[in-house]
C-alpha cells in the first residue's frame, strides 16, 4: 500500500525562457504595490532589471543585496529589519538558493509574530501574510518550489532549517535565461546539489512513486546537461534542461526530502564555509557506496539515469553509478577531496558528531548511519581520486 503523500507547489509555477517578464504583470494583477527584492551582489544587475519592470508596471521596488554568501542568522536579521522599514506587501527573491531562502523567511516573519529561532524545525512556522515570489538564477537548490529554508547558526557552526508549507512561494518563475551568467564553478556546484536532491529522493527510505518520476527524470536531465552548461554557459539548450532538472529536484524536497549526504555536508558548510553544492558533491559517491546494499535495485535505476551501462545484476549496475558521479564531477572541475577543500583531518570527529544531530535527514537514509559510519565516509573523502 502506498503511503499518504502531500504535494505542495507554488500556486503559480511558470517555467520557460524569458518567463521572468511575466512576474511584474502577475503582481500588478494581484493588486500588489510595494516590492522588496532580496538578492546578492552577483545578481544585483538582474534584480535591477526586474525592479525596473516592476516600476514600469506601477509598483514601488526596493532592492536588498546583502546576501553575499550562504546566509547566517545575523544576515537574515539585517534583511528583515530592512524589509520592515520598507513595509512591502510582496517579497521577491531573485538569485541563488541563499537569496531565495532569505526572501522566504523575510516574507514569513515580516509581521513580527515569531522569531526565526522559534521557527527552526518542522511545521513550527505560524503562517505567512506577505505575498512571496521567487526567481532562481541558479539551477541547483530548488528553493523556489520547496518548503525549506536554511540559515547558518554561527554560534554552533551548524546549519538549521525551517520547514513549513508557509515557505512555498505564491508564484515562481523559473527562467533558464537568468542562469546564463552563472560562472562555471557556480554552475557545477549548484548543478551537483540538484543532482544530489534527485538521487537522495529516489533512494530515500520514504520514496514515493509520485516523486520517483521527478527524481529519475531530474537525474537524467542534470547528468546529461550539467557538463555541457559548465563547458559553455551560453548553451541555452543545456541551461534550459538543467533548470528543469533542478526544478524537479526542488519538487522532491517537500514530500520526500534528502538524506545522509546533506546531513554530512552541513558541517562542511557550517564550520569551513565550503559551498553547499560542493559539500554534497564530494560526499555523494561515498554515501552512495555506503547505501548500495540497502536498495541495489534503486541505485541501479540511478546508475542508468546517470548514463551507465547495465551490468550482470543490480548491484554491479549500481556500482557504475558511483563511478558516473565521480566522472561528472571531474568533467565539471569540482574538487572531490576534502583536503583540496582545506578541511583538516583533525576535524573529522567533530564533523561526524555534528552530522549526527541532523536527525530530520538521517532518518530518511535507506541504511542506518552511525557515528562510526559517518567518520568512515569523511575519511574516505580525503582519499585522492584517479
Amino acid at each position: 500500500m502506498m503511503r499518504k503523500i502531500v504535494l505542495l507547489q507554488p500556486q503559480r509555477l511558470v517555467f520557460g525562457r524569458d518567463c521572468a517578464g511575466d512576474c511584474a504583470p502577475h503582481l500588478r494583477r494581484a493588486g500588489l504595490k510595494r516590492a522588496f527584492l532580496v538578492t546578492g551582489p552577483p545578481t544585483r544587475r538582474l534584480a535591477e532589471l526586474l525592479a525596473e519592470t516592476l516600476r514600469q508596471a506601477g509598483l514601488q521596488a526596493e532592492i536588498f543585496d546583502g546576501v553575499d554568501r550562504e546566509p547566517t542568522i545575523a544576515m537574515f536579521r539585517v534583511a528583515l529589519d530592512t524589509a520592515r522599514a520598507a513595509q512591502p506587501n510582496v517579497v521577491i527573491g531573485i538569485g541563488g538558493g541563499s537569496s531565495l531562502d532569505v526572501a522566504k523567511l523575510v516574507a514569513a516573519l515580516l509581521d513580527g509574530k515569531q522569531t526565526v529561532e522559534q521557527s527552526f524545525g518542522i511545521d513550527l512556522l505560524a503562517g505567512r501574510s506577505t505575498f512571496l515570489a521567487c526567481l532562481p538564477t541558479t539551477a541547483g537548490t530548488g528553493s523556489e518550489v520547496s518548503p525549506n529554508a536554511i540559515l547558518l547558526d554561527e554560534s554552533e557552526h551548524l546549519k538549521k532549517a525551517v520547514v513549513s508549507p508557509h515557505l512555498v512561494p505564491d508564484a515562481t518563475f523559473v527562467d533558464p535565461v537568468l542562469t546564463v551568467s552563472m560562472p562555471p564553478a557556480v554552475t557545477a556546484g549548484t548543478g551537483l546539489d540538484a543532482l544530489t536532491h534527485c538521487i537522495e529522493a529516489y533512494t530515500n527510505r520514504f520514496s514515493h512513486p509520485a516523486i520517483d518520476l521527478y527524481a529519475l527524470e531530474g537525474i537524467r536531465l542534470i547528468a546529461a546537461n550539467l557538463p555541457r552548461a559548465v563547458a559553455d554557459g551560453r548553451d541555452l539548450d543545456a541551461r534550459e534542461k538543467l533548470a528543469l532538472g533542478s526544478m524537479y529536484g526542488g519538487l522532491c524536497l517537500g514530500p520526500v526530502n534528502t538524506a545522509a549526504v546533506h546531513a554530512l555536508a552541513y558541517p562542511l558548510g557550517g564550520e569551513f564555509h565550503v559551498a553547499h553544492g560542493i559539500s554534497n558533491a564530494v560526499l555523494l559517491p561515498y554515501v552512495m557506496e555506503f547505501n548500495l546494499r540497502a536498495c541495489p535495485e534503486r541505485y541501479a535505476d540511478v546508475a542508468l539515469a546517470l548514463g551507465a551501462e547495465p551490468r550482470s545484476d543490480a548491484a554491479e549496475t549500481a556500482r557504475q553509478g558511483v563511478q558516473r558521479v565521480h566522472k561528472i564531477a571531474r568533467q565539471c572541475g569540482v574538487p572531490m577531496n576534502l583536503a583540496d577543500l582545506k578541511v583538516p583531518r583533525s576535524a573529522v570527529s567533530r564533523m561526524a558528531e555534528a552530522a549526527m544531530r541532523v536527525e530530520r535527514l538521517l532518518k530518511n537514509n535507506p541504511r542506518e548511519l552511525t557515528i562510526a559510519d559517518a567518520t568512515r565516509v569523511y575519511e574516505q573523502a580525503f582519499q585522492p581520486q584517479g
